[in-house]
């Protein structure tokens, strides 16, 4: 008989808007050994949903890092590029549920009127009533409503927003035709069978968002556990914006240590004179998601 732990289906879904940086790789670093320390399966997404982000040759040289750090994924890889019929289907069924309505608001004019919650804007449902004359292009939001949306996170706590109110009706296809992150990641969840994600607390205040979204489609809501953001010494989260460099897999052991130090998982100095088999068994045995420290940043200094 299969056991619950067995059932584990863990993520790790970059995008390749640039090269693994040391923020995208705690991300790929946790998630992995949640997964394997419960004896689950570790999955591979590559977000390239919006073209005109990505970089060239940036899915590719993940994949080899990945690779070259050991960090071996089960089955094959999803691209969301090719996940356009899924979106559609899904966006059919919460228009036949009345749930979207279309909007040709400018982003100047949603950035204008716009209500403020904590440091994002709102949209307020100027087109809720219908599109404003003049423009034939335009985006589908779906309705929301202050009926708070609730869930347990392994490591954050207790986590409630309010969407209208703080999040307001959200883009699942944008004007250009593009779909939105918001509704991939839920289509893609449930297609991959996600059990639970692992990723960083940059997501965090999206996830009230996804919850609503799986609950419209009829989805299973998975497990959460949103890991600290590492940032740079002015704050900044790591990224291509903020000129993170690209992670040297030449000489892994340290880097991977590192990794594991900003987890707060405590790794023996003796793991650094070993191989990346003997680091990873180590790190797999002795994964404890109580370590972590539970806050949203932190420093990788």
């Amino acid at each position: 008989m299969e056991t619950e732990v067995s059932q584990y289906r863990g993520r790790f879904a970059p995008s390749p808007t640039g090269m693994l940086h040391f923020g995208s790789l705690v991300a790929a670093v946790g998630s992995y050994l949640d997964a394997k320390s419960r004896h689950g399966k570790w999955l591979l997404r590559i977000e390239d949903l919006d073209p005109p982000r990505i970089v060239a040759g940036a899915a590719d040289d993940i994949l080899r890092t990945l690779e070259a750090l050991e960090l071996h994924w089960d089955g094959a890889v999803m691209y969301q590029s090719r996940r356009g019929e899924a979106y559609r289907e899904a966006l059919d069924q919460l228009q036949r549920q009345g749930a979207l309505y279309p909007c040709n608001c400018s982003r100047r004019e949603i950035a204008d009127s716009a209500l403020v919650a904590s440091s994002s804007l709102v949209y307020p449902g100027y087109c809720r009533s219908g599109l404003r004359p003049g423009r034939t292009e335009h985006a589908l939001r779906v309705r929301t409503d202050d009926v708070p949306v609730q869930f347990h996170d392994r490591l954050q706590g207790h986590c409630l927003q309010r969407l209208a109110a703080e999040a307001g009706d959200f883009v699942l296809r944008r004007a250009d035709g593009l779909y939105a992150y918001q509704l991939a990641v839920v289509v893609d969840d449930a297609a991959q069978g996600v059990s639970d994600i692992v990723r960083g607390a940059d997501i965090l205040d999206s996830t009230p968002r996804q919850i609503y979204l799986q609950k419209l489609l009829g989805l299973a809501a998975p497990t959460y556990l949103h890991l600290p953001v590492a940032v740079n010494v002015q704050g900044e989260k790591l990224s291509k914006q903020t000129l993170a460099p690209a992670v040297e897999v030449g000489v892994p052991l340290p880097l991977l240590f590192k990794v594991l130090e900003f987890l707060g998982q405590e790794p023996p100095r003796e793991l650094l004179q070993g191989d990346l088999a003997s680091f990873w068994s180590w790190a797999i045995a002795h994964w404890a998601v109580v370590k972590i420290p539970a806050r949203r940043t932190s420093n990788t200094s």
